[in-house]
């Protein structure tokens, strides 16, 4: 797993701050956010397909259940479980074949997560989303923690467009079209501009959790 230096996101943040407010907002709220980082592997891709579409706190979870199901997460013990029991774990039927499929590809060499992490942004894209059940959401996240790239950006992110209409004033929110369009002004850091709505994002979250606790 990798990450841009504390010197290159320093640098990213402040030429993004200039850019949008909303991004300004956030970087003089919690200054330079930490990356992500993640080793490449089965069991990223595995947790990405999980959290699809639900909240944290279910897929947490669901995920949890999982991960004890199979002992040690990998293409091979994915191949080797019954589809049923990952069912039961709380995964729905398309996200147990997406979890398959990807194993087979793995186990194939159809998908190799070193080549993936070695190859230039759009060539690992490419590969990624080849194999059934990696969508576009699936395949900019694990280039942005496993790969540590830079400009990965999983535009349909809710928590981001959420984040970014709070910071902005937006109202009402951006779609995801809108959103898109304007991500594209951040390049060639779009995934330092998620990180630092995600930073805010959670900042404001145990923000309020504290508040609520009193």
């Amino acid at each position: 797993m990798t990450a841009p230096s504390r010197r290159v996101l320093k640098a990213a943040c402040e030429r993004l701050a200039e850019t949008d407010i909303a991004l300004a907002r956030a970087y003089e709220a919690i200054g330079v956010p930490d990356w992500r980082a993640h080793a490449p592997s089965y069991a990223l891709l595995g947790e990405l397909i999980s959290h699809q579409q639900i909240s944290l706190s279910a897929a947490a979870a669901i995920w949890s259940r999982v991960k004890a199901h199979l002992g040690e997460v990998t293409a091979e013990a994915m191949l080797d479980a019954d589809p049923e029991a990952i069912r039961l774990c709380g995964m729905s039927r398309p996200k147990v074949a997406h979890l398959i499929s990807i194993a087979e590809a793995m186990v194939s060499g159809q998908l190799k997560l070193d080549r993936v992490c070695a190859a230039p942004l759009d060539e690992a894209r490419a590969e990624l989303l080849a194999v059934r059940g990696i969508g576009p959401w699936t395949a900019e996240l694990f280039l942005l923690y496993a790969v540590g790239a830079p400009d990965a950006f999983p535009t349909g992110d809710v928590g981001l467009m959420e984040a970014h209409k709070r910071l902005g004033g937006y109202e009402p929110r951006l779609d995801s079209k809108a959103f898109t369009a304007l991500g594209e002004g951040w390049r060639p850091y779009r995934g330092v501009a998620a990180h630092l709505l995600w930073g805010w994002l959670h900042v404001d979250r145990a923000r309020g959790t504290a508040s609520g606790a009193q």
